[in-house]
C-alpha cells in the first residue's frame, strides 16, 4: 500500500492560524459545502486567498508527494478542503480515485481525544490510523478509507487534499 504519515515540526503556530480563519469563515456565503451526509457536510471549501496560511501545508504537501512519488515538485498540485466534525459525527467510507489525483492526504488542525480514527482498507489489509494534531497521512487515492464517530467533545479539524499532475507541465515560476 503506498502510504507515509509525517508529523510536521512546531505546528502549533500554523494549526492555530489554520483553525481560527476556518472558523471565521465557515459560516460565509462563499464557503462551499458539500457531499451532505448523516447531517453534517463532509467536504468544505475555502479559497487558497481566503486563508493565505494554508499555502504553507499545501507547499509541504507538494514535497512530500513529489518524494513519495518520484516525480518534479513542479509538475504536481494539490486541492485542498477542510472537514469539520463535531461528537457523534463520522466519515463514511469512500476513495478519492475519480480523475486525475496521485496522492491523497489529511492533515490534522484540532484533535479532541477520542475524536474518530482514520481506517485505510486495501487489498484485504486495515491501517488504523490515530490522528495527532500536525501529522499528515498520505495514502494512493484508490485506498477506501473511513474516520471512526468522533466519541470526544468538541470540534475536530483536518485539511483533506489531493495531489495530482499540473494542465501545463511547464515549470511554474
Amino acid at each position: 500500500m503506498l502510504f507515509r504519515e509525517i508529523s510536521l515540526a512546531e505546528p502549533a503556530r500554523l494549526n492555530t492560524r489554520l483553525y481560527d480563519r476556518f472558523t471565521e469563515l465557515y459560516e460565509k456565503d462563499r464557503v462551499r459545502k458539500t457531499h451532505h451526509f448523516a447531517g453534517r457536510f463532509e467536504n468544505i471549501y475555502l479559497q487558497a486567498s481566503d486563508i493565505p496560511d494554508i499555502s504553507t501545508l499545501l507547499d509541504v504537501m507538494k514535497q512530500q508527494a513529489a518524494q513519495l512519488l518520484g516525480i518534479p515538485m513542479a509538475t504536481l498540485k494539490v486541492g485542498f478542503w477542510f472537514n469539520a466534525m463535531d461528537a457523534g459525527q463520522r466519515t463514511s467510507l469512500h476513495h478519492h480515485d475519480e480523475n486525475d489525483e496521485l496522492l491523497s492526504a489529511v492533515y490534522y488542525i484540532r484533535v479532541p481525544e477520542n475524536s474518530g480514527d482514520l481506517i485505510l482498507h486495501d487489498a484485504g489489509n486495515t491501517v488504523r490510523i490515530q490522528p495527532q494534531e500536525g501529522k499528515l497521512v498520505m495514502f494512493a487515492p484508490d485506498v477506501l478509507h473511513e474516520v471512526t464517530p468522533h466519541l470526544g467533545s468538541g470540534l475536530r479539524l483536518s485539511v483533506a487534499m489531493n495531489v495530482g499532475p499540473m494542465e501545463d507541465q511547464s515549470p511554474v515560476s
